[in-house]
């Protein structure tokens, strides 16, 4: 008697999910082709701009290495978990009758807070040659209000993305991201 696996299906994120959900599901898968799967399914301006900022060698960070201090631990233990958790968090708590879904602009207009899908357009402030014109001082302070305005998850998400080490957290290679999106131009940037 032979035993088959049956591959299980992928799981489907809600319209519009966090940079974070999306690579914590692409992490989760064992081949690389359902790596790229997902990669292109999910596809978005901003996943791209943090993969490009990540793998590229020719982006150079202009902000300090290491740990970035942009909120009390308080404040961000409030943010935690996922947009599922707040989703079911929210269905269970609020008085009005619903279906249930709450998009990711249902927790950002309730919050006033922001995710790396909007703020992504800003991410060149932080890069070698992107605006030789604003301070020192005012790019760390812009960069550290960003990350204030993030779910927790995508501030810890930036924060690997400035120093190059998201294969710290996720494990999604560079060679995943050729794969997935052959369209990108690697170097030459800086």
């Amino acid at each position: 008697m032979t035993v088959t696996k049956t591959e299980k299906p992928i799981v489907k994120l809600q319209p519009n999910p966090f940079q974070h959900e999306i690579l914590e599901l692409v992490s989760k898968q064992r081949t690389n082709a359902k790596k790229v799967e997902i990669l292109r399914e999910y596809r978005n301006d901003a996943l791209v701009t943090i993969f490009i900022w990540n793998f590229d060698e020719s982006v150079i960070t202009v902000l300090p290495e290491g740990a970035v201090p942009y909120a009390d631990v308080e404040g961000q233990t409030a943010l935690g978990g996922n947009m599922t958790d707040l989703i079911e968090s929210k269905s269970k708590n609020d008085g009005r009758k619903s279906s249930g879904y709450y998009g990711t602009e249902d927790f950002l207009d309730e919050k006033n807070r922001t995710s790396i899908r909007k703020e992504y357009k800003n991410f060149y402030i932080f890069v070698k040659g992107g605006n030789n014109e604003l301070s020192q001082i005012r790019k760390e302070t812009m960069f550290i209000n960003i990350l204030r305005g993030l779910h927790s998850k995508e501030a810890e998400l930036l924060c690997l993305v400035k120093d190059k080490k998201l294969t710290d957290k996720y494990k999604i290679t560079l060679d995943n991201v050729k794969e997935a999106y052959p369209e990108i131009k690697w170097g030459g940037r800086s």
